[in-house]
């Protein structure tokens, strides 16, 4: 009895087996790779998500400033409406929000450089693509040139542009200063400061930006253009019609990156002029958080950064779909 008992295990078993074979062999191709990859996206999705879900519990709790307890009341979305709305601002080191201040305000200091800084690194890195994608002799070269910049540690960078733009030290401070566009300490300065964060981030990231935008032109079929010079189409034609469609999903890829690290930027800042001349998002969650305790707060703040990139990244998956369906 016990060995029919058996018996009707393993049938079932080998039924069960043989069903899910054929499920899996009926299966179309993509169906297939997901299935493939969903243990990797499963805990791809834990260790993304588990932060943030933990982020946004921290933010519904009260700033805990006296006491051992890591957390204080629950308060809901208190902390969002206090930070939204200004009531927050006078225990914070600068403001989150004030459009009558925007090189010191958190918000509009993060939109202004993350603007800024991925514009100029696009057209310098397009410009540097179509440079390296030229037959010349010496590529080779020009490309660990351009390269260079994009390994330098971002401490070392900082210390650079730091170095570069000290009073009595750097040799840019005066002849700056005599044509009118930098202050005498033009780190202390918000405006000057901003400029120079630009200017750094865009020496180093600009090679990023090159050599992604390279692999989209390089990908290019070169008989599109013998077939425009055959129509009598001039370079900006050629360029306008053939290489600025079939290379705009590669420059989307580029600037969805950049975009995503210039909203997170602190250690640029941090290095060369101090998150109290330009507080960015993420130099407010830091100072917020190890200067004053103010755990629920500083969660918000981080919150917040977390949605406004996943609000730009939706953005560009949107724009690059077009891009690929031809829309």
């Amino acid at each position: 009895m016990a060995t029919t008992d058996e018996g009707i295990r393993d049938s079932e078993r080998s039924g069960a087996y043989v069903s899910a074979v054929r499920w899996m062999e009926n299966l179309s191709d993509p169906q297939f790779a997901y299935l493939l990859l969903t243990p990797v996206l499963l805990l791809l999705g834990l260790i993304a998500f588990w932060p943030l879900l933990s982020t946004f519990r921290m933010s519904l709790f009260a700033d805990n400033l006296v006491g051992s307890a890591a957390l204080g009341e629950f308060v809901g979305l208190e902390n969002y409406v206090a930070l939204l709305t200004g009531e927050r601002d006078a225990l914070l080191v600068r403001p989150f929000l004030d459009p009558s201040t925007p090189f010191r305000s958190a918000l509009t200091v993060t939109l202004i450089f993350t603007l800024f800084s991925v514009f100029f690194e696009t057209v310098v890195g397009f410009a540097q693509a179509l440079v390296l994608d030229q037959d010349f002799r010496g590529r080779r070269w020009v490309r660990v040139a351009i390269i260079i910049p994009w390994a330098v540690p971002i401490v070392i960078q900082g210390m650079i542009f730091f170095l570069l733009f000290q009073p009595n030290i750097g040799f840019l401070v005066d002849p700056l200063q005599n044509w009118g566009i930098f202050s005498a300490t033009p780190l202390s300065n918000p405006v000057d400061s901003m400029i120079i964060l630009i200017v750094a981030d865009v020496w180093k990231t600009s090679a990023f930006m090159a050599l992604i935008i390279l692999a989209g032109l390089q990908s290019v079929d070169r008989s599109l253009y013998d077939v425009g010079r055959v129509a009598g189409a001039s370079k900006y034609q050629q360029f306008k019609m053939i290489t600025l469609p079939l290379v705009l999903p590669s420059v989307l890829v580029a600037m969805l990156f950049r975009t995503i690290g210039a909203m997170r930027i602190y250690g640029l800042i941090e290095t060369v002029v101090g998150c109290n001349t330009v507080p960015s998002l993420s130099c407010l969650v830091v100072t917020t958080f190890r200067g004053s305790r103010m755990y629920g707060t500083s969660a918000a703040v981080a919150f917040i950064t977390a949605g406004l990139i996943g609000l730009v990244v939706s953005v560009y998956i949107v724009k690059y779909a077009d891009t690929e369906t031809g829309a």
